[in-house]
């Protein structure tokens, strides 16, 4: 790490959230309460799917997928921001910094890719129903969710390397809560092109590629409930795409105005309102979302509760 008349660094200070006593207490208690809610919501989406026979379908297969992801995807960020609240102690390693971006995208990515293997479900579902048991078999479910994880991993194991072969000579504050791409490059005093080109590319690739499957998925479902005779009948399909569709236009609004776009444009408190929300507050939504709009796990957690 030796530039010249440079001293690199090998830990950073993560600012967080640094406002007076009473903002960062209630700040804390949202915070809290919230992680608590996000791993308490999707635990029972997951032990529900898990015990209910009724639920043993591809589509709640997928959904146990999402909950378990989630309740990684919070725990990344949320557990170091809770206690940098009372820590005076803000640094954080190069290494650890590192790591928490790694695992922060690679679970992003993940569940970029996870949507869209609901939404391809969901197309199974609706546009080819004779011929969905026979497609969507548990091998499939089993393959397309390891694709997702294995896909969502790769890539950001790419980008990783390439921003963790760049050198950081201060200053060392990253006005963020937790390590991403978009702060952690920007601190750099090496010429970051090569690893802000392969992020963007990449970045474009995991977003777009889901997103058009997703796009695509849609199109054909809506042309099969619109052409459908029977009122009832284009209700119960549509119902069951709603709640999906409802994530996927949260998640992806949120990441694409993050991550498909030039690293420059960056107004770092922006950054970070439009990170808590994507971050932190859609996992708390999703298990909801999926809940109150899904007739037959609202009626699963009826009959245990």
């Amino acid at each position: 790490y030796v530039m010249k008349n440079q001293t690199t660094i090998d830990e950073f200070i993560l600012l967080g959230f640094s406002y007076g006593m009473q903002i960062q207490t209630l700040l804390y208690l949202v915070f809290l309460v919230t992680y608590m809610v996000t791993i308490t919501e999707n635990a029972i989406i997951i032990f529900v799917v898990k015990r209910n026979h009724h639920l043993q379908k591809p589509m709640y297969y997928f959904l146990g997928n999402l909950s378990f992801l989630e309740i990684w995807y919070v725990s990344v960020t949320l557990p170091r921001l809770l206690f940098g609240f009372w820590s005076q102690n803000k640094t954080i390693s190069f290494s650890s910094c590192m790591t928490q971006l790694y695992f922060f995208i690679s679970l992003m990515c993940t569940e970029c890719v996870l949507l869209a293997v609901m939404a391809y479900d969901r197309y199974l579902a609706v546009c080819h129903p004779l011929r969905y048991p026979a497609i969507m078999t548990h091998k499939l479910c089993f393959q397309l969710s390891i694709l997702s994880w294995t896909g969502g991993f790769s890539i950001s194991l790419v980008k990783v390397s390439f921003i963790s072969r760049l050198t950081f000579c201060g200053p060392q504050v990253i006005n963020h809560f937790f390590c991403d791409i978009s702060p952690v490059l920007n601190l750099s005093c090496t010429d970051m092109s090569l690893a802000e080109t392969v992020d963007f590319a990449l970045a474009l690739v995991i977003l777009l590629v889901p997103l058009l499957i997703i796009i695509f998925s849609y199109c054909c479902i809506l042309s099969t409930i619109l052409s459908m005779p029977s009122t009832q009948g284009r209700r119960k399909a549509f119902s069951t795409c709603t709640s999906h569709f409802t994530v996927v236009i949260i998640f992806f609004s949120a990441t694409l105005f993050m991550y498909a776009r030039p690293r420059r444009i960056h107004p770092f408190n922006l950054n970070k309102i439009v990170s808590i929300f994507y971050a932190v507050f859609t996992p708390a939504l999703n298990p909801l979302i999926y809940c109150l709009r899904n007739k037959e796990v609202k009626e699963v957690l009826r009959k245990i509760i």
